[in-house]
């Protein structure tokens, strides 16, 4: 079992978009294995691979005892009005704020055999989903936040002790 560290706000690689995933390899197949690891650990939903420093289009879920994962995936369909709900993410420790999210969320790409997967779900897993494909894309959370919330988040990131200029 490999739980990895999960890199930090103001780490380049959390902004950067990933990249797709041409070839399934053991590379591919241990990145996997780490992520479903990783997200594992007690009070986690969503792992995207950047968030372990890997820039590669893969993330894992594990939302009401559902474990997953997704390579190269994307977000085809979102349903409901967006809605506030409180959010937080392992590379903004101890912090959260409300965050406009659809109620409902659809992802499709593909597993580890090449098959298609299609993740789809409501709440939190809608959420996850959201979010995670955000962090492929080189987006955390809080860039989305309220423009006031958004103020506030950055002071309280900039005063954190576990946040280090970059």
């Amino acid at each position: 079992m490999t739980v990895r560290p999960i890199r930090l706000f103001g780490d380049p690689v959390l902004r950067s978009r990933t990249d797709e995933v041409t070839t399934i390899d053991d590379r591919v197949r241990q990145l996997v294995a780490d992520l479903l690891d990783t997200v594992q650990v007690p009070g986690r939903a969503g792992v995207a691979a950047n968030q372990i420093g890997v820039g590669l289009r893969v993330f894992s879920f594990f939302v009401d005892e559902r474990l997953g994962y997704v390579i190269n995936p994307r977000l085809v369909e979102v349903r409901g009005e967006p809605e506030p709900v409180d959010e937080g993410c392992l590379s903004v420790p101890g912090l959260a704020y409300p965050r406009m999210r659809h109620p409902w969320a659809r992802v499709e790409g593909i597993d580890l055999e090449g098959n298609a997967v299609i993740v789809e779900g409501e709440g939190l897993l809608a959420q996850a989903l959201q979010h995670e494909t955000d962090h492929l894309d080189g987006r955390v959370y809080v860039e989305g936040l309220e423009p006031e919330l958004k103020r506030e988040a950055m002071r309280a990131i900039r005063g954190a002790e576990w946040f280090q200029r970059p």
